[in-house]
């Protein structure tokens, strides 16, 4: 067989699996772990029931990749800013605050997804694992962008206090993210970035609101 031939197969594959992925996300948002059954997952993805089992040992096996599927789509969405910005480390940490807290990180069917899988997290023991490991990738992220801009402010900080303040304003961060998804009538465009970057200012000392009005 050909290399070409086996990666068109490879793709083929990859784009199967991701749509049966997509469609057991639409399901969950809208109906819950629980509604999110086989048969209407495999209807959704208009596939048949064998080719989800060919793919996936198990309906858990199918919802725990979705999971890390949707985490990681949201932690992407967070860090491109952040990571494609050319600028100051407190430019950087200005937009990653920024894109946590607007469109379309802040989603109310993002929310409606996070609800849905919480209380599995809390039974099983790879969707724990998995959340645990994209709340510390979040985490070390910010806690790396803090770092960097107060070093740059000439006011470094050690490695127990920047935990401490990463661990703060990821705390502040996911708090508006979750008003937000869930109210989303509720703040006025802009609203919520402003308070993030107020919030995380007062609490690492650094003038983001300064940054903010120079961008």
């Amino acid at each position: 067989m050909s290399d070409d031939r086996r990666k068109f197969k490879r793709e083929s594959a990859e784009a199967r699996k991701e749509a049966l992925i997509l469609a057991t996300l639409e399901l969950v948002a809208e109906n819950g772990v629980r509604g999110a059954t086989v048969r209407g997952i495999a209807e959704r993805a208009d596939v048949t029931q064998g080719l989800i089992r060919h793919y996936f040992s198990s309906k858990e096996e199918l919802i725990i990749a979705a999971y890390e599927h949707h985490m990681t789509a949201m932690t992407d969405q967070t860090f491109a800013p952040a990571a494609g910005a050319d600028g100051t480390a407190l430019e950087r940490l200005t937009a990653f605050v920024n894109a946590s807290l607007t469109p379309p990180v802040v989603d109310p069917r993002s929310i409606a997804l996070w609800a849905s899988f919480l209380n599995k997290v809390q039974q099983d023991e790879q969707m724990k694992a998995t959340h645990e490991r994209t709340y510390g990738y979040f985490r070390d992220f910010l806690e790396g962008l803090i770092a960097a801009a107060l070093q740059e402010a000439g006011c470094p900080a050690g490695a127990s206090r920047l935990r401490q303040l990463a661990i703060a304003c990821n705390a502040v961060i996911d708090g508006l993210w979750l008003e937000g998804g869930a109210l989303p009538d509720a703040f006025a465009p802009g609203e919520l970035a402003d308070i993030g970057r107020q919030s995380v200012a007062a609490i690492t000392g650094l003038n983001l609101e300064q940054e903010a009005a120079t961008a």
